[in-house]
This record gives C-alpha cells, sequence and structure tokens, in this order.
C-alpha cells in the first residue's frame, strides 16, 4: 500500500506573497459591487460576479456619484490596497515592530506628501486625495490637531478602516498570533477605537495564525476567538456558526446577513447608515471580519471560493474580500495567476515588490525578537539565580 503524500511546506515568502497578493486582488473584485446587495449584484451582472468586472455605472463611472468619483472595476484596487502598501513602507523605513507613533512619524507623512499612481483617479495624486474621510482623521489629528499617536483614533467613526490594512502586521508576527493582536492595537489606536479597533487587532491575529504550519480555516477562527473582545467576538462565533452549516457561499448570503445583523451598527441600507452607525460599543462589532472569517470556513481556506463568496456578500465586499483574500493567501491559498495579472496591469502597481520587501523586514525582526529574547532570559536566569 502506498502512503499518502503530505502536501508540500509552504515557505514564509510563499505565504507573504499569497496574502499580500491575495488581498490587493480580492480588493480589485470586490470594489466595483462595494455598497449593493446580493440581489442587486445578481441583478446588475445577471448572475453572480465570478471574476474582474466593470465598473457599476459603466462609462458613467466618473459622474454617477459625485461625491465618490472613482473608476472601481476593471481590475482597479482600492483604497484597502493603497493603505496596506503604505504601511509595508512604514515597515520598510522602520525595520521593526511598529506603534502608534510610527504612523505618526511616517505613515501620515507618506500620505500627504508622496503623489501616486492611483488606480481610481487615473491619474499621480497624493494617496490622501483618495482615502475616505475615516482615514483622512488619521492627518487631520496628527499632523493638524498634534493628538497623542496612541489616542488620536478616539472620536473617529467606528468602522474597518484600520483593519483592512492590518495583514503586514499578522505577516510580521507569523505564526504569532498574540504579538499580531498586540502589535496592531497599538498601530490602530492612531486611527481607531472601540470595535473598529478591536478588529485590527484580531484580524492581524487571524493572518499570523494562518502562518502557522498545519492552519485551517477553523484553526483560524478559533485562535481569533481565543484573542477577541466583546461584540466582536460574538459576532465572530455567530458567523461562523452560522457558515458551518453551509458548503456554498449562495446559500449562505442571507443566513450570514441574518447573523451579523444585531452587531453591526450600519443597518439595512449600507449607502444611509442608521443614526447609531460607526460609535463606539462594547456590543457590537464591524460588519466585515466575521464575514471574511466565515467566508474562508465556507470555502474551506481555497481562496477563490472564499473571495468569490465575499464578493458576492455586497455591502462593504472590497473590505470583505480584501481579509478573506489576504486570510486564504497566508494558509497558502493564492489568487489565481490570470485575476492577479490582470490586476496589476490594470493598476500598474508591481505586486510581487511589497511582498518581498515585507519578507526581509520580517526575517530582520523575527532575529531582533530573538537576541532581545535571549537577553531577557539571561537577565531572568541572573535574577533568579540561587546564592
Amino acid at each position: 500500500m502506498t502512503q499518502a503524500m503530505e502536501p508540500p511546506a509552504v515557505s514564509l515568502p510563499e505565504r507573504v506573497t499569497a496574502c499580500l497578493v491575495g488581498a490587493a486582488v480580492g480588493d480589485a473584485l470586490g470594489g466595483p459591487v462595494e455598497g449593493y446587495s446580493p440581489e442587486q449584484i445578481l441583478e446588475r451582472h445577471g448572475g453572480r460576479v465570478h471574476g474582474v468586472v466593470g465598473p457599476w455605472n459603466a462609462e458613467r463611472w466618473r459622474t454617477a456619484r459625485p461625491i465618490a468619483p472613482y473608476h472601481k472595476g476593471d481590475g482597479h484596487i482600492t483604497d484597502d490596497t493603497l493603505m496596506t502598501h503604505a504601511l509595508i513602507r512604514v515597515y520598510a523605513a522602520v525595520r521593526d515592530h511598529l506603534d502608534a507613533y510610527a504612523v505618526a512619524d511616517h505613515l501620515v507623512p507618506d500620505l500627504m506628501t508622496n503623489p501616486r499612481w492611483i488606480p481610481e483617479l487615473e491619474a499621480d495624486a497624493l494617496p490622501l486625495q483618495r482615502i475616505f474621510l475615516a482615514e483622512k482623521w488619521l492627518v487631520a489629528r496628527i499632523h493638524y490637531g498634534h493628538v497623542d499617536p496612541r489616542e488620536a483614533g478616539t472620536g473617529n467613526i467606528v468602522n474597518c478602516g484600520a483593519a483592512m490594512y492590518m495583514a503586514p502586521v499578522g505577516l510580521v508576527n507569523a505564526a504569532n498570533p498574540a504579538g499580531a493582536y498586540a502589535e496592531a492595537l497599538d498601530i490602530a489606536g492612531a486611527h481607531q477605537s472601540s470595535y473598529g479597533r478591536e478588529a485590527a487587532g484580531v484580524f492581524a491575529a487571524a493572518v499570523a495564525a494562518a502562518c502557522v504550519p498545519g492552519a485551517t480555516p477553523t484553526s483560524v477562527i478559533d485562535t481569533a476567538l481565543s484573542l477577541a473582545k466583546d461584540g466582536t467576538r460574538s459576532a465572530i462565533e455567530e458567523a461562523a456558526e452560522v457558515a458551518s452549516h453551509h458548503r456554498e457561499f449562495e446559500t449562505a448570503l442571507a443566513p450570514l446577513r441574518t447573523a451579523v445583523t444585531p452587531f453591526d451598527t450600519v443597518g439595512p441600507d449600507y449607502r444611509n447608515p442608521s443614526l447609531g452607525a460607526r460609535r463606539p460599543s462594547r456590543l457590537h462589532s464591524i460588519e466585515e471580519l466575521p464575514i471574511a472569517l466565515a467566508m474562508l470556513l465556507i470555502g474551506d481556506g481555497d481562496y477563490r471560493h472564499t473571495v468569490l463568496g465575499s464578493v458576492n456578500y455586497g455591502r462593504d465586499c472590497d473590505s470583505i474580500a480584501t481579509m478573506s483574500g489576504a486570510i486564504a493567501g497566508a494558509l497558502g491559498s493564492g489568487a489565481p495567476p490570470e485575476w492577479a495579472k490582470t490586476v496589476a496591469e490594470a493598476s500598474r502597481l508591481d505586486l510581487q515588490a511589497p511582498a518581498t520587501t515585507l519578507t526581509e523586514v520580517t526575517r530582520e525582526i523575527f532575529t531582533r525578537d530573538v537576541h532581545r529574547r535571549r537577553a531577557h532570559e539571561s537577565a531572568y536566569t541572573a535574577l533568579t539565580a540561587t546564592t
């Protein structure tokens, strides 16, 4: 009898690349249907979205929504990826673990002073000119308001703005979910408070947990639940319970929305949030993270299945697909090459370069961590030695 071959081990560089490319591709796939319901998506596209699609309003994308004249679709990444890559540039500059002060010293100036190609604007522009108001808050509070970076997130609307770009934190802390959770909470203090900040920590922890050799969607969710607090933990529990009864995303779309509704403050109409929307609370949760984890479970960690479920869920589906795509990638399931190629070319981005940079930085940080740990062990041994 021949013995079954174990799947080949997935290396750190492969996981980092699959995670970051997977996040960008998920973002690009979800962008053109963001803000709509599954039913609206079905009607608009004559079926479910199965890959890269064009703008919701076709050639009218510039004028259909004057407050947000962005070319979403055709493989263009959105602010989720812009912020993710910006955070990687901060890691490349600091080359160590980050905190809220690193956001003030590096991320905020980067958003304000370095023009880059912005795919949705089809122009070179400051990232500040594209990011959402909740991200502009970083600049207003830290650069103009001179607020303590650790407290700058207080007062901002509570949403997924901080969580959506925390995948690099999970990768720097690969296989150390508790470390990722703590570091992301510190970084996100400059941006968010309450359950928005908590989601940033839990998402980073989920990415780190996915990097553990032999990790599965179930082990990732178990790790997330072991760290998550308050409404975030409850929302993940409820979404995961619903997901456990579905193997296809189509049957899960409505049940998942029902499960997460008690924790979501935005309300049934995503484009017209309720009066209680996005306010701090210990009872509530952002919608995006629990749904991303649920889709990971339904898709059994397969990138295509996981991300398409996230995209077709609608609402804030670019961020949901960014998160689920990142975790699936960290597990070792990468985005289909044809999707990655389309997104890279359409967005004029080298999707591989940030992964190469972050892999190098991650190795440097781990070496520093080992030296710091050895120094601590030596000091503790001296403290506890018998005389």
